[in-house]
């Protein structure tokens, strides 16, 4: 009985491993053919455009009447702002959150909290961008006393808010998972709470807090309605 139910054991090890292993192999070939398919028809494209002109022109005017102009550097350079604006705000606020989140905050509050964050997660773009024009626009207009507030400023905000919840739900979850006994050996040798987070538990959660920022970075360069609505496209 006991032989045939280490059998058992072995062949579902053995399915599961062969099914995770297609399931990567899979996930792989996609990407590739997405690759492929992408070559495939760009191909054609730059017979009639220079990739230089595309790559450094700065004239984007694809149903011009005249001569259409295919120059994405401008693009490139204000996704380059909004992005970079949106992590000098996103990730100090994402930090604070995440050790206060797993350091401090405790029983009830911490669940409304991460409640909270998992709400402002789901608010679709339309909706950040449409307080964009309607809140954070009209401040920006009359703080800086320009007659409307959509620029990279106000994409960046946008942008934040809507990279915090990844940072921070990651960004948490590493830090909890920093074991016990690193914090309590601290504490133990006569630092402070503050140096113990800073020392020894942001260090050792580093790898996580990491992928939280390149997830981070990966949702606001990936974000178009918000910025479009946002910065006046």
């Amino acid at each position: 009985m006991k032989k045939s139910g280490t059998k058992t054991v072995i062949l579902f090890d053995g399915i599961a491993r062969r099914l995770f292993l297609f399931s990567g192999i899979v996930v792989i070939l996609i990407l590739f053919l997405i690759v492929a398919f992408l070559f495939k028809e760009a191909i054609p494209f730059f017979k009639d455009v220079n990739i230089f002109d595309f790559l450094f022109g700065t004239d984007w005017k694809p149903v011009a009447y005249e001569k259409n102009a295919y120059g994405i550097l401008p693009l490139l350079i204000s996704t380059l702002f909004a992005t970079v604006g949106s992590m000098i705000i996103a990730i100090p606020i994402g930090i604070g959150t995440a050790i206060f989140l797993s350091e401090y905050a405790k029983g009830r509050l911490s669940e409304i909290l991460k409640f909270i964050i998992e709400i402002l997660s789901s608010i679709p773009s339309v909706v950040i961008g449409f307080v964009g024009i309607v809140l954070i626009g009209p401040f920006l207009a009359n703080l800086t006393g320009q007659s409307n507030g959509l620029n990279a400023l106000n994409g960046s905000i946008l942008l934040a808010i809507m990279a915090l919840p990844t940072i921070i739900s990651i960004s948490t979850d590493s830090i909890r998972d920093v074991p016990k006994s690193l914090r309590e050996a601290s504490l133990a040798m006569g630092a402070s709470k503050w140096e113990t987070i800073s020392k020894v538990v942001l260090p050792t959660a580093k790898s996580g807090v990491m992928a939280s920022f390149m997830l981070g970075v990966g949702r606001a360069v990936g974000e178009t309605m918000t910025v479009m609505m946002a910065t006046g496209n």
